[in-house]
């Protein structure tokens, strides 16, 4: 996992957020006792939570102490506790597992999905949004950068970092352990000023294993160079010099 920064990942926390609002407005459950808040990050999604079901016992887990720090800021009467997803083991069940994406940064979704659906009590649900833009300009020309000579050994791991499936192996996975499950996909339409706020937005989240893996602030910023002319090709400008920047997304709520 990339070493986080609450600022950067928050400088477009409005269009980080609506994922979390449109998902929380989608799981049907009118009072949730227990929920909790997988990878919270600085505590955006967790406050969704709170005002959808304010009279929950709400918690956030993260693995990263930078972001539970801001979420402990604003948010201090939620639970935050600091662990990794992939060896998480709750002491009790929860009714509401929620999780905003988050779990493309874990590895092994056939044996991590089922372990979080065994600690929802009978009837809770699980909801996950995860990012499902692998196959646009953002996240492809950023792998085609990275496999550069200069490059390519220093940020082999990184290449492997983000990750999901496709939704039919999360219906195969999920019917089985569900008594109801839904699925579907957004592709949300960013407004940008520019093409440099869509390399900002990145710097947040996906380009940080890459950034993190190149040995000094030179290499950093020839990589950025390099990866912003191909971002410049790949997103034109509208007519009023405006960019628009499609990122796709899959939701998922299944009841145990």
């Amino acid at each position: 996992m990339p070493v986080w920064d609450a600022d950067q990942y928050l400088k477009y926390q409005r269009e980080r957020t609506q994922p979390a609002i449109d998902l929380a407005a989608r799981v049907r459950l009118e009072a949730p006792r227990r929920i909790v808040d997988v990878g919270c990050g600085p505590g955006n999604s967790t406050a969704v939570l709170s005002r959808r079901w304010p009279q929950a016992e709400l918690s956030g887990l993260d693995s990263s102490a930078e972001m539970l720090e801001t979420a402990r800021e604003s948010q201090p009467a939620v639970h935050w506790f600091q662990v990794d997803i992939s060896s998480w083991e709750p002491e009790t069940k929860y009714d509401l597992i929620f999780s905003n994406a988050v779990l493309q940064w874990v590895p092994d979704h056939e044996a991590i999905f089922p372990r979080l659906m065994s600690f929802l009590v009978p009837g809770g649900a699980l909801a996950v949004q995860l990012p499902m833009h692998y196959d646009s300009p953002l996240h492809y020309l950023v792998k085609e950068v990275s496999e550069r000579p200069e490059w390519s050994e220093q940020t082999a791991e990184a290449r492997q970092a983000l990750g999901s499936e496709s939704r039919l192996f999360y219906y195969d996975l999920l019917a089985p352990q569900s008594s109801e499950l839904e699925l579907w996909e957004t592709e949300y339409i960013h407004i940008m000023e520019n093409v440099e706020a869509i390399l900002e937005w990145f710097r947040g989240t996906g380009l940080r294993p890459y950034l993190q893996a190149l040995p000094d602030d030179r290499d950093r910023a020839r990589f950025e160079t390099e990866l912003l002319e191909r971002y410049r090709a790949a997103y034109p400008l509208q007519a009023n010099g405006k960019v628009l920047f499609p990122f796709r997304r899959l939701f998922i709520v299944s009841y145990r």
